[in-house]
Protein backbone atom coordinates (compact mmCIF):
# COMPACT_ATOMS: atom_id res chain seq x y z
CA UNK A 1 0.00 0.00 0.00
CA UNK A 2 1.85 3.67 -0.93
CA UNK A 3 0.80 6.74 0.15
CA UNK A 4 -0.67 9.62 -2.00
CA UNK A 5 1.35 13.07 -1.61
CA UNK A 6 -0.26 15.90 -0.76
CA UNK A 7 0.69 19.02 -0.41
CA UNK A 8 -0.51 20.45 3.24
CA UNK A 9 -0.42 19.21 6.21
CA UNK A 10 -4.46 18.86 7.33
CA UNK A 11 -6.49 17.14 10.41
CA UNK A 12 -9.21 14.67 9.98
CA UNK A 13 -11.36 12.76 12.50
CA UNK A 14 -10.40 8.80 11.96
CA UNK A 15 -6.75 9.30 11.00
CA UNK A 16 -3.80 7.93 12.51
CA UNK A 17 -0.70 10.45 11.89
CA UNK A 18 2.82 8.19 12.09
CA UNK A 19 6.77 9.62 11.43
CA UNK A 20 7.56 9.19 7.51
CA UNK A 21 10.96 7.88 7.56
CA UNK A 22 13.90 8.05 4.80
CA UNK A 23 15.03 4.10 4.13
CA UNK A 24 13.83 1.55 2.55
CA UNK A 25 10.65 0.03 2.03
CA UNK A 26 10.62 -3.89 3.25
CA UNK A 27 8.11 -6.98 3.60
CA UNK A 28 9.31 -9.35 5.78
CA UNK A 29 7.82 -12.64 5.51
CA UNK A 30 8.32 -15.32 8.26
CA UNK A 31 7.51 -19.04 7.75
CA UNK A 32 8.67 -20.72 10.53
CA UNK A 33 12.79 -19.90 11.62
CA UNK A 34 13.14 -19.06 7.97
CA UNK A 35 12.47 -15.02 6.91
CA UNK A 36 12.78 -13.32 3.74
CA UNK A 37 13.07 -9.70 3.31
CA UNK A 38 11.76 -7.77 -0.30
CA UNK A 39 11.76 -4.32 -1.33
CA UNK A 40 8.77 -2.97 -3.27
CA UNK A 41 10.50 -3.99 -6.39
CA UNK A 42 10.83 -8.04 -5.19
CA UNK A 43 14.57 -8.03 -5.18
CA UNK A 44 15.15 -9.85 -2.10
CA UNK A 45 17.14 -8.04 0.59
CA UNK A 46 17.65 -11.02 3.58
CA UNK A 47 21.48 -10.74 2.85
CA UNK A 48 21.51 -7.34 3.13
CA UNK A 49 19.56 -6.54 5.84
CA UNK A 50 20.65 -9.85 7.49
CA UNK A 51 20.66 -8.15 11.58
CA UNK A 52 17.03 -7.51 10.62
CA UNK A 53 16.08 -11.44 9.35
CA UNK A 54 17.74 -12.25 12.52
CA UNK A 55 15.45 -9.75 14.55
CA UNK A 56 12.00 -11.11 12.77
CA UNK A 57 13.00 -14.64 13.05
CA UNK A 58 13.84 -14.20 16.61
CA UNK A 59 9.88 -13.31 16.99
CA UNK A 60 7.45 -15.70 18.39
CA UNK A 61 4.72 -16.36 15.87
CA UNK A 62 4.94 -18.92 12.96
CA UNK A 63 4.16 -16.95 10.02
CA UNK A 64 4.08 -13.19 9.79
CA UNK A 65 4.11 -10.94 7.05
CA UNK A 66 4.80 -7.44 8.28
CA UNK A 67 5.40 -4.17 6.22
CA UNK A 68 7.65 -1.68 7.14
CA UNK A 69 10.86 0.35 6.82
CA UNK A 70 14.41 -0.53 7.17
CA UNK A 71 15.84 2.38 8.59
CA UNK A 72 19.90 3.99 10.04
CA UNK A 73 19.16 6.94 12.42
CA UNK A 74 21.23 9.94 13.28
CA UNK A 75 22.45 10.73 16.58
CA UNK A 76 19.04 12.75 17.45
CA UNK A 77 17.19 9.90 16.35
CA UNK A 78 15.94 11.08 12.82
CA UNK A 79 16.30 8.35 10.42
CA UNK A 80 18.69 9.71 7.31
CA UNK A 81 18.80 7.50 3.68
CA UNK A 82 22.24 8.61 3.15
CA UNK A 83 23.22 6.75 6.55
CA UNK A 84 21.34 3.75 5.30
CA UNK A 85 22.97 3.62 1.43
CA UNK A 86 26.26 3.90 3.75
CA UNK A 87 25.91 0.96 6.04
CA UNK A 88 27.24 3.68 8.67
CA UNK A 89 25.36 2.07 11.57
CA UNK A 90 23.39 -0.74 12.46
CA UNK A 91 20.13 -0.87 10.35
CA UNK A 92 16.81 -1.80 12.54
CA UNK A 93 13.06 -2.24 10.57
CA UNK A 94 10.44 -0.11 12.10
CA UNK A 95 6.69 -1.79 11.11
CA UNK A 96 3.81 0.07 10.73
CA UNK A 97 1.72 -3.22 8.76
CA UNK A 98 1.08 -6.80 9.86
CA UNK A 99 -0.72 -8.22 6.90
CA UNK A 100 -0.51 -11.94 7.68
CA UNK A 101 -0.54 -13.44 11.59
CA UNK A 102 -0.14 -17.17 12.70
CA UNK A 103 -1.92 -17.79 9.14
CA UNK A 104 -4.70 -15.11 9.68
CA UNK A 105 -5.06 -12.85 6.62
CA UNK A 106 -5.51 -9.55 7.94
CA UNK A 107 -5.45 -7.54 4.98
CA UNK A 108 -8.78 -7.13 4.81
CA UNK A 109 -9.36 -5.93 8.67
CA UNK A 110 -9.58 -1.94 9.22
CA UNK A 111 -5.82 -0.23 9.93
CA UNK A 112 -6.94 0.03 13.65
CA UNK A 113 -6.97 -4.20 13.65
CA UNK A 114 -4.26 -4.39 12.31
CA UNK A 115 -2.22 -2.22 14.56
CA UNK A 116 -3.72 -3.98 17.55
CA UNK A 117 -2.19 -7.31 15.86
CA UNK A 118 1.25 -5.44 15.50
CA UNK A 119 0.77 -4.27 19.15
CA UNK A 120 0.74 -8.43 20.20
CA UNK A 121 4.03 -9.08 18.36
CA UNK A 122 6.57 -6.23 18.51
CA UNK A 123 7.80 -3.45 21.30
CA UNK A 124 6.76 -0.04 20.44
CA UNK A 125 10.16 1.58 22.25
CA UNK A 126 13.11 1.92 19.72
CA UNK A 127 16.20 2.07 21.54
CA UNK A 128 18.04 -1.07 20.76
CA UNK A 129 15.34 -2.64 19.05
CA UNK A 130 16.49 -4.05 15.78
CA UNK A 131 12.61 -4.64 14.80
CA UNK A 132 10.04 -2.14 16.50
CA UNK A 133 6.50 -0.58 15.64
CA UNK A 134 6.84 2.92 13.85
CA UNK A 135 6.42 5.93 16.08
CA UNK A 136 2.48 7.36 15.95
CA UNK A 137 3.07 10.98 16.56
CA UNK A 138 -0.27 12.42 17.21
CA UNK A 139 -4.29 11.87 16.49
CA UNK A 140 -3.95 15.47 15.21
CA UNK A 141 -2.56 16.11 11.54
CA UNK A 142 -1.78 19.46 12.29
CA UNK A 143 0.46 18.87 15.91
CA UNK A 144 1.76 15.64 13.88
CA UNK A 145 3.77 18.31 11.36
CA UNK A 146 3.57 20.28 14.28
CA UNK A 147 6.12 17.61 16.31
CA UNK A 148 7.74 16.53 12.63
CA UNK A 149 9.28 19.77 11.88
CA UNK A 150 10.68 20.41 15.53
CA UNK A 151 12.33 16.88 15.38
CA UNK A 152 13.64 17.15 11.97
CA UNK A 153 11.54 14.26 10.19
CA UNK A 154 11.39 13.68 6.81
CA UNK A 155 7.34 14.03 7.03
CA UNK A 156 4.34 12.82 8.43
CA UNK A 157 2.11 9.87 6.82
CA UNK A 158 -1.83 10.21 7.16
CA UNK A 159 -3.70 6.64 7.88
CA UNK A 160 -7.52 6.31 7.14
CA UNK A 161 -7.80 4.19 10.80
CA UNK A 162 -10.66 2.27 9.27
CA UNK A 163 -9.01 1.61 5.77
CA UNK A 164 -8.13 -2.20 4.49
CA UNK A 165 -4.58 -2.56 2.85
CA UNK A 166 -5.22 -1.70 -0.06
CA UNK A 167 -2.33 -2.61 -2.46
CA UNK A 168 -1.14 -0.12 -4.95
CA UNK A 169 -1.46 4.01 -4.44
CA UNK A 170 -4.15 5.15 -2.55
CA UNK A 171 -5.81 8.15 -0.82
CA UNK A 172 -6.50 6.13 2.26
CA UNK A 173 -2.54 6.75 2.60
CA UNK A 174 -1.62 10.55 2.46
CA UNK A 175 1.92 11.59 3.12
CA UNK A 176 3.05 15.52 3.81
CA UNK A 177 6.50 16.74 3.59
CA UNK A 178 8.67 18.38 6.36
CA UNK A 179 12.01 18.40 4.04
CA UNK A 180 12.35 17.91 0.17
CA UNK A 181 12.99 14.81 -0.66
CA UNK A 182 12.37 12.78 -4.05
CA UNK A 183 14.09 9.66 -6.93
CA UNK A 184 15.57 11.37 -9.52
CA UNK A 185 16.84 9.52 -12.80
CA UNK A 186 20.74 10.52 -13.73
CA UNK A 187 20.21 11.03 -17.27
CA UNK A 188 24.09 12.46 -17.64
CA UNK A 189 27.08 13.90 -16.36
CA UNK A 190 29.53 16.35 -16.74
CA UNK A 191 33.07 16.82 -17.25
CA UNK A 192 35.19 17.08 -13.57
CA UNK A 193 37.07 20.38 -13.18
CA UNK A 194 40.15 21.75 -11.11
CA UNK A 195 41.16 18.60 -8.87
CA UNK A 196 37.71 16.72 -8.61
CA UNK A 197 37.78 13.68 -10.65
CA UNK A 198 35.53 11.34 -12.87
CA UNK A 199 32.76 14.02 -13.12
CA UNK A 200 31.49 17.48 -12.42
CA UNK A 201 27.54 16.97 -11.48
CA UNK A 202 25.09 14.70 -12.49
CA UNK A 203 21.94 15.73 -14.86
CA UNK A 204 18.40 15.08 -12.98
CA UNK A 205 15.58 13.66 -15.10
CA UNK A 206 11.97 12.46 -14.25
CA UNK A 207 8.81 11.14 -16.39
CA UNK A 208 5.73 13.56 -17.02
CA UNK A 209 2.91 11.80 -18.94
CA UNK A 210 5.22 9.61 -20.36
CA UNK A 211 7.85 11.74 -21.50
CA UNK A 212 11.55 12.03 -19.74
CA UNK A 213 12.21 15.69 -18.63
CA UNK A 214 15.14 17.25 -17.50
CA UNK A 215 15.32 18.74 -14.10
CA UNK A 216 18.43 20.35 -13.07
CA UNK A 217 22.29 19.21 -11.87
CA UNK A 218 23.44 18.15 -8.52
CA UNK A 219 27.25 18.53 -7.82
CA UNK A 220 27.32 18.04 -4.10
CA UNK A 221 26.87 15.35 -1.75
CA UNK A 222 29.85 13.01 -2.95
CA UNK A 223 32.74 11.54 -1.45
CA UNK A 224 36.06 10.93 -3.13
CA UNK A 225 35.07 7.10 -2.73
CA UNK A 226 31.32 7.58 -4.51
CA UNK A 227 32.80 9.89 -7.18
CA UNK A 228 34.90 6.70 -8.52
CA UNK A 229 32.09 3.67 -7.47
CA UNK A 230 29.17 6.01 -9.59
CA UNK A 231 31.84 6.57 -12.52
CA UNK A 232 32.64 2.56 -13.10
CA UNK A 233 28.46 2.21 -12.66
CA UNK A 234 28.12 4.73 -15.32
CA UNK A 235 30.17 3.09 -18.27
CA UNK A 236 27.66 0.62 -19.78
CA UNK A 237 24.47 3.36 -19.55
CA UNK A 238 26.81 5.31 -22.21
CA UNK A 239 23.96 6.51 -25.12
CA UNK A 240 25.53 8.80 -27.98
CA UNK A 241 22.44 11.44 -26.97
CA UNK A 242 20.35 13.02 -24.87
CA UNK A 243 17.07 11.01 -23.71
CA UNK A 244 15.04 14.29 -22.41
CA UNK A 245 12.67 15.86 -24.17
CA UNK A 246 14.25 19.38 -22.88
CA UNK A 247 18.09 18.66 -23.23
CA UNK A 248 19.84 21.53 -21.18
CA UNK A 249 22.45 23.54 -23.16
CA UNK A 250 25.09 21.78 -21.37
CA UNK A 251 28.98 21.90 -22.60
CA UNK A 252 30.89 18.19 -22.13
CA UNK A 253 28.15 16.05 -21.23
CA UNK A 254 28.59 12.41 -21.34
CA UNK A 255 24.66 11.35 -21.64
CA UNK A 256 23.65 8.10 -19.76
CA UNK A 257 20.61 5.56 -20.48
CA UNK A 258 18.20 6.54 -17.96
CA UNK A 259 18.39 3.58 -15.66
CA UNK A 260 19.61 4.79 -12.31
CA UNK A 261 17.47 6.45 -9.75
CA UNK A 262 19.08 8.92 -7.43
CA UNK A 263 17.85 10.23 -3.76
CA UNK A 264 18.01 13.51 -3.77
CA UNK A 265 17.73 16.12 -1.35
CA UNK A 266 16.42 19.98 -2.46
CA UNK A 267 15.77 22.98 -1.18
CA UNK A 268 12.63 23.58 -3.75
CA UNK A 269 11.43 22.46 -6.88
CA UNK A 270 10.56 25.68 -9.16
CA UNK A 271 7.19 25.98 -11.31
CA UNK A 272 9.01 25.72 -14.75
CA UNK A 273 10.34 22.33 -12.57
CA UNK A 274 13.62 22.86 -11.96
CA UNK A 275 15.73 22.11 -8.66
CA UNK A 276 16.97 24.65 -6.60
CA UNK A 277 20.08 23.34 -4.32
CA UNK A 278 20.02 19.46 -4.58
CA UNK A 279 22.09 17.52 -2.66
CA UNK A 280 22.90 13.83 -3.96
CA UNK A 281 21.97 11.28 -1.15
CA UNK A 282 22.36 7.95 -2.74
CA UNK A 283 21.57 5.85 -5.59
CA UNK A 284 18.27 3.94 -4.70
CA UNK A 285 17.02 0.22 -6.29
CA UNK A 286 13.62 -0.41 -5.33
CA UNK A 287 12.05 1.26 -7.96
CA UNK A 288 11.49 0.87 -11.32
CA UNK A 289 12.91 3.87 -13.38
CA UNK A 290 9.39 4.32 -14.72
CA UNK A 291 8.12 4.63 -11.90
CA UNK A 292 10.33 7.98 -11.24
CA UNK A 293 7.44 10.90 -12.01
CA UNK A 294 7.42 14.56 -12.15
CA UNK A 295 6.62 15.84 -8.63
CA UNK A 296 4.71 18.61 -7.81
CA UNK A 297 6.20 22.17 -7.26
CA UNK A 298 5.31 23.37 -4.33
Amino acid sequence: MLATLVREPFDTPGWVYEEKYDGYRILAYKEGAAVTLMSRNAHDRTETFAAVARGVAALSFRTLLLDGEVVVFDSRGVSRFQLLQNLKAQPQYTVFDCLFKDGRDLRAKPLSARRAALDQILPSSRPNATVFTSAILSLNGLAAFALARRKGFEGVVAKDDSAPYIEGRSRRWLKFKVHQEEEFLIIGYTAPAGSRRHFGALLLGAYDRGRLYYVGKVGTGFTKESLASLFRVFQPLVVSHALVANPPQERNVTWLMPRLIAQIAFEELTADHKLRQPVFLGLRDDKRPRDVVMPEPK
